[in-house]
């Protein structure tokens, strides 16, 4: 399938084991990783980024092998996720930086196309997760009030 936005081709990368079992050598148990994905969660950690810890410093190559869920579900279960999902926050950082940017750079047109792609996405990701319900109806996305969720 093509790129959305260039006429080229995806990127190839390695995959994952299509074994879905847990590691004989992994010395934690679901309920101790679940539990680590709840502290890091508290301490204001995002999905992917207790995901990089979890690589890292516990030797957990994937939580959804060991406890059959994902981490976002799990921080949804306990009630830890925020009001905007992951995914759409990142984006609007991206965006409130590129117009940082261009304040001070007025001529970067690569940067301005750059915003122009990046508040595209963020529109049609707030379609969907309006459609989801994980947003309510009424939510919309503001650049006055983006610069004040991300600071």
């Amino acid at each position: 399938m093509a790129r959305l936005y260039s006429r080229k081709r995806g990127k190839s990368r390695s995959k994952k084991p299509l074994k879905g079992a847990s590691p004989s050598w992994l010395r934690h148990k679901p309920k101790e990783v679940e539990m680590l994905v709840v502290k890091l969660a508290k301490e204001g950690k995002n999905a992917s980024r207790i995901g990089l810890i979890l690589r890292d410093q516990y030797g957990v190559g994937s939580v959804e092998d060991i406890c059959k869920k994902k981490i976002s579900r799990i921080i949804e279960e306990h009630k830890l996720a925020g009001e905007v999902p992951d995914d759409l926050m990142a984006l609007i950082k991206r965006s409130v930086m590129i117009r940082k940017h261009l304040e001070t750079n007025h001529k970067d047109m690569t940067a301005l196309r750059g915003l122009q792609l990046t508040e595209s996405k963020i529109k049609r990701l707030v379609n969907y997760y309006k459609k989801e319900g994980r947003l309510p109806v009424s939510w919309k996305y503001d650049v006055k009030v983006a610069g004040l969720m991300v600071e």
